[in-house]
């Protein structure tokens, strides 16, 4: 009965070693990466020209083997007609931009206030209009080293700021109440400085060009 046990055992173990065998030499055959992956491991040229071609089988910078810079160059240049278009387009837009046409001006002028504190502005006289005439007087003064001129500058300075100062308010509180009667809830955010700085320019300068004349009803 041992006997019988014992040779059974060591036949199991015979017929085992074999399959174990069997199976196991094409695994020591083959390399670890290639067993691990059950597929060869490519060379390193192939992979690397795998991995810079691009899916429709051109370089990575998208253009075929066949086209170069020269195409690329050409299709940039631009044509003299294509310059004359876009300069006849930036006349067309700057003759509307003077005349105050909404789609030409820019997000600074944009708007029924912008619009609201231009016309105020152009259709008076203000004493901020003068601000830089005098501003250059001061300033020929001034270059010109002469002790006499020189001590009127400083005084005069303070005037002009003062005088700035005192008109500003006034067109603030004159466009807050006309901002209140016909845009009620518009917002009147930045139209003070707006109007202010469109005042301290020479008339014949202000962009917009004004529609209206000092004295006109708007």
């Amino acid at each position: 009965m041992f006997r019988r046990n014992s040779g059974g055992a060591t036949e199991g173990k015979a017929a085992d070693s074999e399959a174990a065998q069997s199976q196991g030499a094409p695994a020591k055959n083959k390399p670890a990466a290639e067993a691990a992956k059950g597929r060869p491991t490519p060379k390193r040229s192939e992979a690397e020209r795998n991995r810079y071609q691009s899916i429709t089988g051109s370089t990575t910078s998208g253009r075929g083997p066949g086209s170069g810079s020269t195409s690329g160059s050409s299709g940039s240049k631009a044509t003299p007609e294509d310059k004359a278009r876009a300069r006849s387009e930036r006349d067309r837009r700057t003759t509307a931009m003077r005349r105050g046409e909404e789609w030409a001006l820019g997000p600074r002028d944009r708007g029924p206030i912008r619009k609201l504190a231009r016309d105020y502005v152009d259709s008076h006289r203000r004493p901020s209009e003068y601000y830089m005439y005098v501003l250059v007087l001061l300033l020929v003064a001034l270059l010109s080293r002469n002790a006499t001129l020189n001590t009127y500058v400083s005084p005069l300075v303070l005037v002009l700021i003062v005088v700035v100062v005192i008109d500003a308010y006034l067109i603030r509180r004159a466009l807050m109440k006309l901002a209140a009667e016909r845009y009620p809830g518009e917002s009147t955010r930045g139209m003070t400085t707006y109007a202010v700085m469109r005042a301290l320019q020479i008339r014949r300068f202000r962009m917009p060009a004004p529609r209206l004349k000092p004295g006109d009803k708007f």
